[in-house]
């Protein structure tokens, strides 16, 4: 008989790891009603090292175990189980201790640019595409492993990405979750397994990646000195969907095939969800993805550059004694006139940190219009033309997304920090003609917790994963509760 979630009367956790923050959520149950509350927050972000630009994996791991301890005192009733979703792509190269051998490097990194080149000298874009259906990215997996090879790196040592990375030191078993696994750009189209052509052409070693599994999977009883710790005592570690985005939509409560999705935060993510790949040549030559989705569905998107371009400037103000809260920036924002000129957000050179008013500028003046100087004024007047350009960006992207797929949008969802803007929501609803609805800001702790309960709710979870329904009957319920914060509490 499959476990019923609410009646087993024990709490869950969930771990969002982010590019600039990460998160540690604890669901438990009030009168038979789930409750989630945001127990553990701490920031983050790449550093600047003599190899790169890194992140510092083992104060990532430090915070989540911080976290971990706060859960475990609040939940006497006791943990079922513990999930990690994060940001894509990035990698930790393990050696024969299954120990870091270095520090991770950040996507933003720009040793993948002469990897790139070299790749698709080897295997061009077209073929690529028609191979994994996979977005060509500089910063996707594939052009890090051949970046790494071009520096000398053994292409032996084993890796796993970064949130399969925790639950690898949490549970001991190393995977790669099938919808982060699908960003990698390393996955053959359609299945469920790595693209041996891929690996075999760019001289990658197939065996050092990890094995490939369902959302849902349980990778076993948690490992350690935390598995000491009395409510910690029979938990599983279980993977999510993997990938935040893939978990964020995982949490969007919609049924029926005319909405769309925007996943806002450091990147936006536009898309909709299908039930196959589509790989048209529009598709291709537009570069949209078709990443893994919980339930063997697709999550048809682009990446749009998102809300890490105005903390760029934000940083930037900042760093001349000026400073902006979001709501402050908005409220501003809502009383100016549409800019007369708008920006190319995917410009590339945006994309890399540093210097982004400067680049935004540079922009301007090839259309013979003033930019940004660095007085309050200024900096409301580049966040308006920064959320006009966004919106503008997103329209044309729902548009296509439209017309290769065949769908009839009607509504979209947007999730995420972002969908608390509510300018950008009102420029987007008039950019687009769809009725806009923003859900969760929490949306990716939600479809975390909810694949969660869909695989405690299974007899055989480790091997076929978790059904899309099921995951989309939990998504609702816990959509309707609100996500407090006690990080206000903890560092008060």
């Amino acid at each position: 008989m499959a476990m019923d979630v609410a009646a087993n009367g024990k709490a869950l956790i969930a771990i969002d790891l982010g590019a600039q923050s990460c998160r540690v959520s604890l669901l438990q149950w009030k009168r038979n009603e789930p409750e989630i509350e945001v127990v553990h927050r701490f920031s983050n972000g790449p550093v600047s090292t003599p190899a790169g630009l890194c992140w510092d994996i083992e104060t990532i791991f430090e915070g989540v175990v911080a976290g971990l301890r706060t859960c475990a005192g609040r939940a006497p009733e006791g943990v079922a189980s513990i999930a990690v979703d994060g940001w894509a792509v990035d990698y930790v190269r393990l050696n024969m201790n299954s120990e870091p051998v270095a520090p991770p490097f950040c996507y933003r990194d720009v040793r993948t640019h002469k990897a790139e080149s070299e790749v698709h000298s080897i295997l061009p874009p077209e073929r690529l595409y028609e191979l994994t259906g996979i977005q060509i990215l500089r910063l996707n997996t594939l052009y890090q492993l051949y970046a790494d090879k071009l520096a000398g790196f053994g292409t032996h040592s084993p890796w796993v990405n970064l949130p399969e990375f925790i639950s690898f030191r949490l549970s001991g078993k190393r995977v790669s979750e099938f919808t982060n696994a699908t960003h990698t750009g390393l996955v053959a189209l359609g299945k469920h397994s790595w693209c041996e052509e891929i690996f075999s052409e760019l001289g990658l070693d197939v065996a050092a990646a990890p094995e490939i599994v369902p959302s849902g999977s349980v990778l076993g009883d948690l490992a350690g000195e935390l598995s000491q710790l009395p409510a910690f005592r029979e938990t599983k570690v279980i993977v999510p969907a993997s990938h935040d985005t893939a978990s964020a939509i995982a949490g969007i409560p919609a049924a029926g095939d005319d909405w769309a999705f925007i996943s806002s935060g450091t990147w936006s993510l536009v898309g909709t969800v299908l039930d196959a790949p589509c790989i048209s040549d529009e598709a291709r030559e537009l570069n949209f993805t078709n990443l893994g989705g919980v339930g063997g569905k697709i999550c048809f998107l682009k990446n749009v550059n998102g809300m890490w371009l105005l903390r760029q400037c934000t940083d930037e103000w900042e760093q001349r004694g000026i400073q902006w809260t979001s709501a402050e920036l908005i409220a501003q924002c809502t009383s100016l006139p549409a800019p007369v000129a708008l920006i190319n957000v995917d410009e590339p050179q945006l994309m890399v940190p540093g210097n982004t008013i400067q680049k935004i500028n540079a922009q301007l003046d090839k259309f013979s219009q003033p930019g940004f100087g660095f007085d309050r004024n200024s900096c409301a007047s580049l966040a308006n033309t920064i959320f006009h350009s966004m919106a503008e960006r997103y329209a044309a992207v729902l548009e296509r997304i439209g017309k290769i797929t065949g769908k009839k949008l009607r509504r979209l969802f947007i999730v995420g920090g972002g969908s608390q803007n509510s300018l950008l929501n009102q420029l987007t609803a008039l950019g687009t003609g769809l009725e806009v609805i923003p859900g969760s800001m929490e949306s990716t702790t939600i479809g975390n917790f909810a694949v969660q309960m869909a695989a405690l709710e299974r007899e055989s979870m480790a091997s076929s994963g978790v059904p899309a329904n099921s995951v989309a009957k939990w998504a609702k319920q816990l959509s309707a509760c609100e996500v407090v914060s006690s990080h206000a509490r903890e560092t008060s």
